[in-house]
């Protein structure tokens, strides 16, 4: 058993984090494909090949952990088909073929390839329930079950079931003969994939539950939740420069060179990573990761976010949101984290106001922004990188990469 993980993609729609590919995003101190691979080694898949972009940065990011995996690299964005056939010269075997987000395999692999073995020579697809099947490619079925086709972001009220596709696949290689006849587009995999189901079959693995995905920004704070309950966290204090009255509840990490400061109170699941300084009289609580060098200021409260590294903060209130790498913040920032209204929060992705199935959500910050005194961000806003924010602003809208913006004109 082989497989072959996804990571060449341009994430578009993950912005402001898409500086890097998505699966570098990370947590407890690794990229989330670090923990995609140690899914498919605990499910007994070994031999794994790393589809990669231009940059190599995934190749870059993995060096530190010296894992055994082979890399091909997708130079243009042309698709996960193309994706795929770049790494068809080391596919001999049945293989995974999966997202570089899928970082709770754990919950799924099994019973994939325990459908694999009752079913030989079909494709084995991975799959649950949606209320929003025209996002997504949707499997159509006959009454009996049987598989007929996959349908690509059909049109609403069109589409032929709610039972979406994973990014999850376990395929036989002669899979790569029917991705010789499709002609190479954007949906050359779902081409492939319905040429074969017409002629060997398919099947499919239907969870009760939506598993991790990341097509939009917010959807990290679901892949921090679920890591930050799970067994990769572990309570674990490597840091003596606790001050004084400083409280730890729960399941919480402290790194090495940590100081924090008096008074604090840090309320698990918590990580935080080497050479972090947490001011005094700082509330931490819900599931918060703060990465490597991290300065928190006093009277922060940080609730149910994510901090990528070296991120600095002063007072304010910091509420389910995901800040992105080098970020500087002024005392008295407020993350709005809740509608009055307390309905779903939506986000403008692509000039398109999507709903993001939270009713908690501060929004995203990406890397490299400064945000001055007193700043105030709506529920859901998203702020790009390298953007200068002046003191007493209110972020309403959605603020572009490489943006200055006071109060409601832009200077850019």
């Amino acid at each position: 058993m082989q497989a072959v993980i996804l990571a060449a993609g341009r994430s578009s729609r993950f912005w402001p984090l898409n500086k890097k590919h998505k699966s570098l995003i990370s947590i407890l101190g690794r990229p989330l494909i670090f923990y995609t691979i140690e899914s498919l080694r605990k499910s007994g898949v070994k031999d794994i090949i790393i589809v990669q972009g231009p940059k190599k940065d995934i190749q870059a990011a993995l060096k530190e952990f010296n894992l055994k995996v082979r890399y091909v690299t997708q130079n243009k964005p042309l698709g996960t088909g193309d994706a795929l056939w770049r790494a068809r010269n080391f596919i001999r075997d049945p293989f995974v073929l999966i997202g570089a987000h899928k970082i709770d395999g754990e919950n799924y692999l099994g019973r994939l390839l325990e459908k694999f073995k009752k079913n030989k020579g079909k494709i084995v697809f991975l799959a649950s329930k949606t209320d929003r099947p025209w996002e997504f490619g949707i499997l159509d079925f006959k009454e009996s079950g049987k598989i007929l086709r996959v349908v690509e972001n059909p049109k609403k009220g069109r589409e032929p079931s709610k039972i979406k596709t994973n990014e999850v696949y376990l395929i036989p290689p002669n899979f790569l003969n029917y991705c010789k006849k499709v002609p190479l587009t954007e949906d050359s995999l779902i081409k492939a994939f319905n040429l074969f189901i017409k002629k060997e079959g398919a099947k499919a693995v239907v969870l009760k539950e939506e598993t991790i995905s990341l097509k939009y920004p917010w959807e990290t704070l679901k892949a921090l939740n679920f890591l930050l309950k799970s067994k990769h966290l572990k309570r674990k204090i490597l840091s003596k420069s606790l001050g004084k009255n400083v409280i730890l509840e729960g399941k919480v990490y402290i790194g090495k060179n940590v100081q924090i400061r008096e008074n604090t109170v840090i309320k698990g699941p918590c990580y935080i990573g080497d050479n972090c300084q947490i001011g005094s009289n700082n509330l931490v609580r819900g599931s918060v990761n703060l990465e490597k060098g991290v300065v928190t200021g006093s009277f922060a409260e940080i609730k149910n976010s994510l901090f990528q590294e070296n991120s600095h903060i002063h007072s304010g209130y910091f509420g389910n949101l995901i800040l992105g790498r080098n970020c500087r913040f002024g005392a008295g920032f407020i993350s709005a984290n809740r509608r009055l209204d307390r309905e779903e929060i939506k986000s403008m992705v692509k000039g398109k106001k999507i709903g993001t199935g939270l009713t908690y959500f501060g929004g995203v910050i990406g890397d490299n922004s400064y945000f001055g005194i007193r700043v105030s961000l709506m529920p859901g806003v998203l702020v790009g990188s390298g953007c200068k924010i002046g003191p007493n602003s209110l972020i309403l809208e959605n603020i572009p990469d490489k943006t200055t913006f006071y109060n409601k004109f832009y200077k850019g």
